[in-house]
């Protein structure tokens, strides 16, 4: 029984071999660049799979995503479309992209990039903001991520409101559903969050057409994925005061390119794909027990829809 990890960095493929042996001491684990006997490997543990990554291992039975997403997984054009994908989502990812959304939310409801533009300009001026009960805030995408998110701003006292593919009931959130009522959803959102899965629907869709839906002086959090951001449409926004601020977690190249206008535009807040980070010693508790209950019974809770995309 053999596991291969695939990661665009050596080092962190060592990383995640060696977080996960201990757990799992029946297997022979190592990397994909090193696999031994490709018949005997069963699982493959990746992030950011090279396109035709999988097919030397004839006997796959599940390629475990080391994210939520498995859009990067999906992005293998040769990929084995039989074979079933598992996200690897938990506790801890969750409490991390909640720390993430409402850090973000209440800086921009407070209006802190101006207070720290006015630091620097040693101007004392003493902005005025509404209470949270005041401010709506929306959620695109209210899955495990975006639906504990929602949660946490609703009890925080923001008039909160969510959007997703199908209608969810979530206690203190006013939900919209579907293209029927999205444009309604959008008009109520002063500040946007987007943690939609990536998909061929939901490529591009922060651009032009959905910030002109939104009040104006609107704030942006993308913390999905890069693709969901058309980049030109959002300077453009920014430029003309549609939009006051984006606060951007993932973006199409990562790490983002040091001559990419996002590093220095005023009214743009970066971080480094850090929202809900996997770590080894969380994620690989995750991964091994994942493996073990798909090895045991065929089935995990986690298992994600490759047709819809998530």
């Amino acid at each position: 029984m053999a596991i291969i990890v695939s990661h665009p960095s050596p080092e962190k493929i060592d990383w995640w071999i060696g977080q996960l042996q201990p757990l799992l001491p029946g297997w022979t684990i190592r990397s994909i660049h090193d696999p031994g006997a490709a018949e005997a490997v069963t699982y493959a543990v990746v992030w950011k799979p090279a396109s035709g990554a999988f097919l030397p291992f004839p006997n796959l039975k599940a390629i475990v995503s080391l994210g939520a997403g498995i859009d990067h997984v999906l992005a293998d054009t040769k990929l084995p479309r039989q074979v079933p994908i598992i996200r690897t989502v938990g506790t801890d990812l969750t409490q991390r992209m909640r720390e993430y959304v409402a850090l973000h939310v209440l800086r921009h409801h407070r209006d802190m990039p101006a207070i720290a533009a006015n630091q620097r300009e040693k101007r004392w001026t003493q902005l005025v903001v509404p209470p949270a009960t005041q401010r709506s805030v929306g959620v695109m995408g209210l899955g495990n991520l975006g639906g504990t998110a929602a949660r946490t701003l609703a009890s925080l006292g923001f008039e909160t409101r969510g959007w997703s593919r199908t209608r969810r009931e979530i206690e203190g959130v006013t939900s919209y559903a579907g293209a029927a009522e999205f444009d309604d959803f959008l008009a109520g959102c002063e500040i946007l969050i987007s943690l939609l899965p990536l998909t061929e629907a939901t490529t591009g869709i922060l651009g032009t057409s959905l910030f002109t839906k939104l009040p104006p002086g609107a704030s942006v959090i993308n913390a999905g994925r890069g693709p969901h951001l058309i980049d030109g449409d959002l300077l453009a926004a920014l430029d003309s005061g549609q939009l006051s601020h984006a606060t951007l977690d993932v973006f199409h190249i990562e790490p983002l390119p040091s001559e990419h206008p996002f590093w220095t535009h005023p009214k743009v807040t970066l971080t480094p794909h850090i929202a809900s980070l996997i770590d080894p010693p969380t994620g690989s508790r995750i991964v091994s027990a994942n493996i073990e209950r798909f090895e045991a019974t065929g089935h995990v809770e986690d298992l994600a829809d490759a047709e819809r995309g998530y």
